[in-house]
Formats: C-alpha cells, sequence, structure tokens
C-alpha cells in the first residue's frame, strides 16, 4: 500500500510479480523472459515484457516498451514520481532511458552481472555525473526472477 509516497515491501513484491507474470508471457513466446511494470501514485500505469525476437528490434526490451506505454498514457515524456519494476537489471539502453524519463525509483529482481547497467557491471541509474539519479531496489523476488531466466535457457540448450 502506498502512504504518502511511501511504499511497503508487500507493494514491492505484488508489483514485481505483475513484472514476473509479464515475464512468463515473453517466454511463452520465445523470448528471453523479461517482465517489466511502472507504477505511479499506486497505480499500475503500464506493463511490457520482451518482445525482441518477435519485433525483430534490438530496442523492444520490456523496459523501453513499458516507458513508451507510461509516456503515452501520461501524455509527457516525464514520469517523475514512477516506479519501474522489472525482473533483470536494466542494460544501459534501458538504464539511459530511464534517466531520460526521471524515473525516481527502480525496483530490480535478478542482477544481471554481465549487462547490467544499474550497479553490476556499470552504474547508468545513478552515476553522479548525470542530470537525474533513481532510488534502487535490489533482489525483490530474487531467486523467482532468477529461476524464470535460469529455466528459459535450461529449456533451450
Amino acid at each position: 500500500m502506498v502512504f504518502d509516497g511511501i511504499v511497503s515491501a508487500n507493494d514491492d513484491e505484488r508489483y514485481m510479480r505483475e513484472a514476473l507474470n509479464e515475464a512468463a508471457k515473453a517466454a511463452e513466446a520465445g523470448e528471453v523472459p523479461v517482465g517489466a511494470v511502472i507504477v505511479k501514485d499506486g497505480q499500475l500505469i503500464a506493463r511490457a515484457h520482451n518482445l525482441v525476437e518477435g519485433a525483430r528490434s534490438s530496442q523492444a526490451h520490456a523496459e523501453m516498451l513499458a516507458l513508451a506505454e507510461a509516456e503515452d498514457k501520461l501524455g509527457s515524456k516525464w514520469l517523475n514520481g514512477a516506479t519501474m519494476y522489472v525482473t533483470l537489471e536494466p542494460c544501459s539502453m534501458c538504464a539511459g532511458a530511464m534517466v531520460l524519463a526521471r524515473i525516481d525509483r527502480l525496483v530490480i529482481g535478478a542482477d544481471d552481472p554481465k549487462t547490467g547497467a544499474c550497479g553490476s557491471l556499470l552504474n547508468i541509474a545513478s552515476n553522479e555525473k548525470l542530470n537525474h539519479r533513481m532510488e534502487i531496489t535490489r533482489g525483490v523476488l530474487e531467486s523467482e526472477c532468477a529461476a524464470i531466466l535460469r529455466n528459459f535457457f535450461k529449456a533451450r540448450r
């Protein structure tokens, strides 16, 4: 629940489960199972999952699609006050887009040591040299978020 802008740990888990539902849709479509949702003022305003293969677009990451949906819904390129929940730590493209959109908070399920740009490999999301930084919460439903990825790639081998 949201009280005066404070989000409880239960809300983080609830919205991460929504992102996991999106990741499951990606897996069913043969896409890398990453899901994202955006919440603002206690309302879920956008949801997306990876569509890279189906769209044949390197830009069709769950985070990018969720940002576009939220911006369209709000009629603004600024997403101040919004929180993004994503099952896998965003890459540099997605982290940069979140900075440009001015997302206030990012909640990450599983870290990505190979391409993660929110603290693992790089830290674009909280880089003091950039004009915007976001609060980051890591490890929400981490085992579930890691498992959906692990199971997806195990099945493909």
